[in-house]
């Protein structure tokens, strides 16, 4: 559990005003404002810097102004709810690939617990803005699309499958996982060339109306309908791209050994 000073410094990371009690209202205050504050990325990867999935996630969260992928921001936010007082579960998931979906434990997700169940994700890159619920298969609308909770059917079939405006994006399973047990698929994340994080590099936040994202050096802009995209001149330009749109202020531009697409490499970012 985190002490009152820093539930106070996350949610002043956030924006968020402390719930008066840990409800689906406030659940869904602190997951916009996580959505909306925290970037998907995955900068450490290519800066040689070690990936924590434990309180030092937490503290690169709110200290280091920074974001993650779903291993270090979804523990993080598991935390502040549940020093909140919220009953928060950890759920192991597949993320979908053009051939279907990929290894066991490749994603992390959250389940709260009220009045019923809800699935809570900051970590994926095109996760809901607000909770959804598991026991709803019908469209649930977001301010990021429309998003279906399915349970997958079949005999020996398990879990829901997660889809965004129809296309699946990740098939999650209601059956529990501590944060340990995805600390071999993390190291395989972390170290093998096919990894999709070290062969892509990203950093991407959804704003009120639309989203930024930083590949390499191509800067896209989406706001409304308009979509700009501009490709930056130099390490300089990067690095204050960093600072002006996702308050990241790096000692020098991280470089991937490649430069694919992300959403190729079954990292979605928009």
């Amino acid at each position: 559990m985190l002490n009152d000073a820093r539930i106070d410094a996350y949610l002043a990371r956030i924006g968020a005003a402390r719930p008066r009690k840990a409800d689906l209202e406030g659940l869904r205050l602190l997951q916009e404002r996580h959505c909306l504050t925290v970037p998907f990325e995955n900068l450490d990867y290519h800066l040689d810097v070690p990936i924590h999935m434990d309180v030092r996630a937490l503290d690169k969260v709110v200290d280091r102004h920074r974001g993650g992928g779903c291993y270090e921001v979804n523990p993080s936010f598991a935390l502040l709810l549940r020093s909140l007082g919220y009953q928060v579960d950890i759920l192991p998931g597949q993320v979908y690939r053009p051939d279907g979906p990929g290894p066991y434990l490749g994603h992390l997700a959250l389940r709260v617990q009220l009045d019923e169940p809800w699935l809570v994700d900051v970590g994926f890159g095109r996760n809901s803005r607000a909770p959804l619920r598991f026991s709803d298969p019908e469209p649930q609308q977001d301010a990021h699309g429309s998003y279906r909770v399915v349970p997958v059917e079949g005999e020996h079939a398990w879990g829901y499958d997660v889809l965004l405006n129809g296309k699946p994006l990740y098939r999650i399973d209601d059956r529990t996982k501590e944060v340990a047990d995805f600390a071999p698929t993390l190291w395989w994340w972390r170290t093998a060339p096919e990894s999709p994080f070290l062969q892509d590099l990203f950093c991407s936040l959804p704003t009120e109306d639309g989203r930024v994202t930083l590949k390499g050096n191509r800067l896209t802009r989406i706001t409304g309908d308009e979509r700009v995209t501009e490709e930056l001149a130099d390490d300089q330009e990067t690095l204050a791209a960093y600072r002006k749109y996702f308050g990241i202020d790096l000692p020098h531009v991280p470089h991937a050994p490649g430069s694919g697409d992300a959403g190729r490499a079954g990292i979605q970012t928009g």
